[in-house]
């Protein structure tokens, strides 16, 4: 299989779903949904990821489609031995519903159970950041890597917050210490994106826990940037750490152990 095929074949999927999502922008009727009661979906999210796996059944059938709006279990990725697509239609459903702009088609293509490639597209800003393990990171066809800073109090640091609100003093406590200790927080809304962002150096790292669509491709787009990825909490054994979706920790080598310390320590 040639990977450079597959990517460019990757980004135009991104473009078609981010041209379609733009045009479910410009309509002010489009459906919007709950789901669990607390997550805000839309008619948007629904069409851009059947125009994905539609495409991607048409050209790879043999190919297994991991989507957040299929509501797979994770748990099952270690059994797929063959090529398989982790995607989110939309990163950051909640921005595009009210009219931001901080939202991104997430696109990973994954064979042998090794993350192989990965695009995010931001169609509002025009923004396609890619990589493909080994040749490293780009955002629209140029380099990128990761900020150099090394001092965590001048490290501008991004986070975000899950729906399901039952839970919320240990992510206070976490809060609290990241900004005594750093320079200042962003919450922009876009999992995707926001690593992105640690990749191309407008952020110095983000800290979160999330879903697997919502990282695959960032994560990836990180690290042939430069960047460390990790986990603040011990992952359990058995799990492969490039899908483990909690607590992930994103920063360059230097400021890692320095914010992998507050983090733990918050919660002492």
């Amino acid at each position: 299989m040639d990977l450079e095929e597959v990517q460019e074949f990757a980004a135009q999927l991104a473009r078609g779903a981010g041209e379609l999502i733009r045009q479910y922008r410009g309509k002010a009727d489009f459906l919007r949904f709950f789901k669990q009661g607390t997550e805000l979906v839309t008619d948007a999210d629904f069409a851009a990821d059947k125009f994905i796996s539609g495409k991607i059944g048409e050209r790879f059938p043999d190919h297994a489609i991991v989507s957040e709006e299929l509501a797979p279990d994770t748990s099952a990725i270690k059994d797929i031995k063959g090529p398989f697509w982790i995607i989110d239609p939309i990163d950051g459903t909640v921005n595009f519903a009210h009219g931001h702009n901080q939202s991104a088609v997430s696109i990973a293509f994954v064979n042998d159970q090794q993350v192989l490639l990965g695009v995010v597209f931001n169609p509002f800003t025009d923004e396609m950041f890619t990589a493909q393990k080994g040749e490293g990171a780009f955002l629209n066809g140029n380099p990128i890597r990761v900020a150099e800073e090394s001092q965590i109090g001048r490290a501008i640091i991004a986070t975000g917050f899950p729906y399901e609100k039952s839970n919320l003093e240990p992510m206070i406590k976490r809060l609290r210490a990241v900004l005594t200790n750093c320079a200042d927080i962003r919450r922009l809304g876009s999992a995707a994106l926001d690593i992105c962002w640690v990749a191309s150096g407008r952020l110095d790292g983000y800290y979160e826990s999330l879903s697997l669509w919502d990282f695959a491709a960032a994560r990836l787009i990180a690290l042939e940037a430069g960047a460390k990825c990790g986990n603040f909490s011990e992952v359990p054994e058995g799990i492969d750490p490039q899908f483990y979706d909690q607590d992930l920790l994103v920063t360059n080598e230097v400021l890692f152990p320095q914010l992998l310390t507050v983090l733990q320590s918050a919660l002492k």
